[in-house]
């Protein structure tokens, strides 16, 4: 078959690149107390205190998990578990940090399974994996605080497994990041892939998102079916599982197992370094989860957001065009495509940011800049065609 991964193949596997239908759902709903935040901020209910400011987020690994119970089922190795855990824990994390909340975070974990698949073995290695996680960002200057969680047999409702983690921390409003991005911003790109020097190898930059594409149009049918219990009865088999590739095969140098599963890098312990000396001088942090290249249009008005010096692609964005024959446009839209993290901010500061990033062996540079317009928009500019999203 000829594939094509544009919204109706999204439709069809019962995803959505952009969220439409859950923003029109909350659309009437209060955004708190700081509504351009990239976190929803919720006065000091625990404390009273109007100095001061609840956050609380959460999120999943999202149908990560499904390639991890398949790489698992296929190599034996139990270390995938550890980097779901990540993936969830950061997908909470980074959002926080995008509003200056980098310590003292609160973690509880719901994981959900289908226990006639997964075993204790899985939860021991999730539940060891968070606690590493924990005591990795203690040792970089940022606590973390497990409230224990809950573990459900939900057969009925989980395939396979569910993992999830919610996040809550109490801050004075003062050392709020709340986005307001200005005129004359540059961007500060941070890439997503690459070996960190608090990382223990090398990372894909592949994040949380778009997982139900990247698993679909890179694996091949065999994962149909030798594990049907992996992908949704009520989807189509023809968007099902249409690449070519197994999860051990190579691809550039590296398993193709390795590109799509590598954890979610956290952006914390360079986050809390660049508030220490430059909290003032930052406007807006944008984390590319959903909407990847187009979340920024969730936090600006009459705004043109122009990225076009953007970071070197990623062999695993390489990889899931290739397979899928997706348009570049639409990569933009649900990928990070290697940069997973905006900051705004003016050039010098900047400059000084780049340094600072530099330290922590991660690529970085300024990818673009904002000037005004009627209406909001991103014109990404990139090797592989020039886009406007609005």
């Amino acid at each position: 078959m000829t594939k094509n991964n544009g919204p109706s193949v999204y439709d069809q596997r019962g995803v959505s690149a952009d969220k439409r239908e859950v923003h029109d759902a909350i659309e009437g709903l209060d955004k708190g107390l700081y509504p351009d935040a990239f976190c929803k901020i919720l006065p000091d209910i625990l404390g009273g205190n109007d100095s001061y400011c609840n956050i609380m987020h959460a999120d999943t690994a999202g149908t990560k998990t499904a390639l991890a119970y398949l790489y698992w089922r296929e190599t034996g190795d139990l270390s995938v578990w550890r980097s779901i855990a990540q993936d969830a824990m950061v997908m909470n994390t980074d959002d926080m940090a995008c509003v200056g909340c980098t310590e003292d975070i609160v973690i509880s974990s719901t994981i959900g399974r289908n226990k006639h698949l997964i075993t204790g073995e899985v939860i021991k290695a999730l539940i060891l994996g968070n606690q590493h996680f924990i005591d990795k960002m203690a040792t970089l200057g940022s606590r973390l605080v497990s409230a224990g969680g809950e573990t459900a047999d939900v057969g009925d409702v989980v395939r396979t497994i569910d993992v999830g983690i919610t996040a809550f921390a109490r801050l004075k409003k003062d050392q709020l990041i709340i986005n307001d991005i200005r005129d004359g911003d540059v961007i500060v790109g941070l890439a997503s892939y690459g070996q960190s020097s608090y990382e223990d190898q090398y990372n894909s930059g592949i994040g949380s998102n778009g997982l139900t594409s990247a698993r679909h149009d890179v694996l091949s049918k065999y994962y149909l079916e030798h594990y049907p219990e992996s992908a949704d009865p009520n989807t189509s088999p023809q968007v099902q599982y249409v690449g070519t590739k197994r999860l051990t095969d190579r691809y550039r140098g590296y398993e193709v197992g390795q590109l799509l599963l590598s954890p979610t890098r956290s952006f914390l312990p360079i986050i809390r370094a660049l508030l220490d000396k430059h909290r003032s001088d930052i406007h807006g942090m944008i984390h590319n989860t959903g909407g990847a290249h187009t979340k920024v249009l969730n936090f600006v008005h009459n705004k043109k957001i122009i990225k076009d010096h953007l970071l070197p692609l990623p062999p695993v964005f390489e990889l899931i065009q290739a397979e899928s024959n997706a348009s570049w446009r639409e990569m933009y839209q649900v990928f990070n495509m290697g940069v997973r993290l905006e900051i705004y901010t003016d050039e010098a500061s900047a400059k000084s940011m780049l340094d600072i990033i530099a330290a922590f062996n991660i690529e970085a540079r300024i990818i673009g800049r904002v000037e005004s317009a009627d209406k909001k928009t991103v014109y990404l500019q990139s090797d592989y065609g020039t886009f406007l999203y609005q």
